[in-house]
C-alpha cells in the first residue's frame, strides 16, 4: 500500500517510519510512504506557505497556491486517489475507518498546519476529512502517522500473527481481552489458570467473555453496536451491576 503525505515538516515522520512494525512492512515491500514537503512547491524566495487571514484574527492560514500545485504535480488533477485532510473538523478515525482504508491500494494524506488551511483546498482539491479525536493539536502531522501506523496493521503480511490484527481493540467491536506472559506468577499476582490449562476451547470463551466484560465497565457504549452471539448476551446478563474484571480467577 503507498502512501503520500503532504507535510510543511517531513521530518517529523522518519523516526517512527523508520522503526519496528512500520520499516519492517516497508522493508518487505508492503507499505510505501512518500513525504512531499509542500514548501518545495512555493515560487517566492522565503518559500511562504501561510499568511494571514482576510478578516482578521490570530494565527496564520496555509496558502491554497502551494497545496495545489503540490498535489497536483504528484497525484494529477483530479487526484488519482483519496486525499484525506487530517483535521478536527472530520469524521472521527476509528478501526472500521482503518480497515475501509486498508482496502484501498492507494491514500493521500494533507497535513495541516497553523491556525488551519484555505477553505478552497477543501472545497475542491481534498475528498475526504478524518479527525483523531475531539482535541487540537499543532497540525496534522501526528494524526497521520496514527492513520498509517492503524492501516499499516491491517495489510495481510504486515504482523507476524496473521490474526492478530482481528483481535484487538475495536477490531470486532469490543475492547480486547487481557493479555499475560511469563512468569506465571510475579508478586504474588498469577496468571489466570485457564491460561495455563492448554484447554483452547476454554482459553477462547474465557477470553472473549473478558473482552465483554472489559467493554462493558469500560465502554459500554460500544456493546449497543456489537456483533453479540446469544451466549454473549446471556453472559452479560448474568453479571451483577458491580462486576469488575477479575485478575485472578480462571473460571470464565
Amino acid at each position: 500500500m503507498r502512501f503520500d503525505v503532504f507535510t510543511l515538516f517531513p521530518e517529523v515522520f522518519l523516526p517512527y517510519l523508520n522503526s519496528s512494525i512500520l520499516q519492517r512492512a516497508s522493508a518487505g515491500g508492503l507499505l510505501d510512504v512518500a513525504l512531499h514537503n509542500i514548501r518545495d512547491w512555493t515560487t517566492d524566495r522565503h518559500h511562504t506557505t501561510d499568511d494571514a487571514p482576510f478578516g482578521g484574527g490570530g494565527g496564520m492560514v496555509m496558502k491554497p497556491e502551494p497545496v495545489f500545485t503540490a498535489v497536483e504535480d504528484v497525484l494529477g488533477a483530479p487526484p488519482a486517489c483519496p486525499l484525506i485532510l487530517l483535521t478536527p473538523q472530520g469524521r472521527v478515525f476509528t478501526q472500521e475507518v482503518a480497515f475501509e482504508l486498508a482496502a484501498l491500494p492507494r491514500v493521500a494524506l494533507l497535513c495541516g498546519h497553523y491556525e488551519g488551511i484555505d477553505e478552497r483546498v477543501r472545497e475542491h482539491l481534498v475528498t475526504d476529512e478524518i479527525s483523531i479525536g475531539d482535541y487540537v493539536l499543532t497540525g496534522g502531522e501526528l494524526p497521520a502517522l496514527i492513520l498509517i501506523d492503524a492501516v499499516t496493521r491491517l495489510i495481510p503480511g504486515v504482523l507476524g500473527d496473521p490474526t492478530g490484527a482481528v483481535d484487538d481493540s475495536h477490531a470486532s467491536g469490543l475492547l480486547e481481552y487481557p493479555h499475560y506472559t511469563r512468569p506465571a506468577e510475579f508478586r504474588g499476582w498469577r496468571v489466570p489458570d485457564v491460561l495455563l490449562s492448554g484447554n483452547h476451547a476454554e482459553i477462547d470463551k474465557w477470553r472473549r467473555q473478558q473482552a465483554l466484560l472489559r467493554t462493558r465497565l469500560r465502554r459500554p457504549d460500544l456493546l449497543a453496536r456489537a456483533d453479540l452471539t446469544r451466549a454473549d448476551e446471556k453472559y452479560l446478563s448474568s453479571l451483577p451491576d458491580s462486576e469488575t474484571p477479575s485478575q485472578d480467577t480462571s473460571e470464565p
